[in-house]
């Protein structure tokens, strides 16, 4: 239901610190700009208050270089927000030299991270943009950058998909497995309702790389825990998706989903929530 929805926005206000980081379509951090966002219920809840501010420099004091504000009495069609206050956001359609992108926002106790992921007018992954949030006067404090050997082992999972049309979401028991079978390759078998797939990428740095199939694709690892799992390149009349993990603490991580069919049209949004068993 849309009032699901919106009660389930609302788990996110507040003010919270951070900082937006510019990453180039390699993988390599380009610049970072700190950030305030402030989240303000209003009108017993009904209306919120968003205010953006951006700095230069080091220093939250200083006068902001970008003041932006705009008030929600309601969510547009293209974002689902799951119970935890979790949330994916994005284009509702592929189209022909159209811009593309998707955002994913994870939300735990004082700690939001979100990622931007970004495809130009050719559909060829462009950006990310990653911004690591603690709510201002906590304790929260950053995750390292996410390592291969963090992922390796078994994970057990629940998995919860949300659809555009607001349908009950689905739920369903999920198994992750990520194993280094070489020194420059890492296999990862997934199991989800019944079906179970398995491929192969090779370790570049700090990137995933998977060749095999029609759809390459590439897995970065990230600062504060963060993956992005994409297409290097969205092709025409064929289903795909995007994907953005975040590890909250060593035995626990979350992954979001956002699913494309051969039309190009988004058809729902996936949350997983799992935990390191080996």
């Amino acid at each position: 239901m849309a009032e699901n929805n919106w009660q389930n926005f609302l788990k996110n206000l507040g003010e919270w610190r951070g900082s937006f980081t510019k990453i180039s379509p390699q993988g390599d951090i380009l610049d970072s700009t700190l950030s305030i966002i402030n989240l303000e219920g209003l009108e017993n809840n009904q209306l919120v208050k968003f205010r953006l501010r951006r700095f230069e420099g080091n220093d939250y004091d200083q006068t902001p270089t970008q003041d932006y504000t705009q008030e929600y009495r309601s969510l547009g069609k293209q974002i689902i927000f799951f119970e935890t206050g979790t949330f994916s956001k994005g284009s509702l359609q592929l189209a022909p030299f159209s811009d593309f992108g998707s955002e994913f926002g994870f939300i735990k106790s004082d700690r939001r991270l979100r990622c931007v992921l970004l495809y130009d007018r050719q559909n060829e992954f462009s950006s990310i943009t990653l911004i690591r949030e603690f709510r201002s006067n906590s304790n929260a404090e950053e995750g390292p950058q996410l390592t291969l050997e963090q992922l390796l082992g078994k994970w057990q999972g629940i998995a919860y998909t949300a659809y555009p049309d607001f349908r009950p979401t689905d739920k369903f028991e999920t198994s992750l497995e990520v194993n280094q079978v070489a020194d420059n390759q890492v296999q990862q078998t997934l199991c989800f309702s019944g079906a179970t797939l398995t491929s192969t990428a090779n370790i570049e740095g700090n990137k995933l790389v998977f060749n095999t199939g029609d759809n390459p694709r590439q897995i970065f690892l990230l600062p504060d825990g963060t993956s992005t799992n994409a297409p290097i390149k969205l092709e025409l009349r064929k289903p795909f998706f995007l994907e953005v993990g975040w590890l909250v603490n060593e035995k626990e991580r979350q992954r979001l989903i956002r699913n494309y069919d051969a039309t190009g049209a988004w058809i729902g949004s996936t949350l997983v929530i799992e935990h390191k068993i080996d």
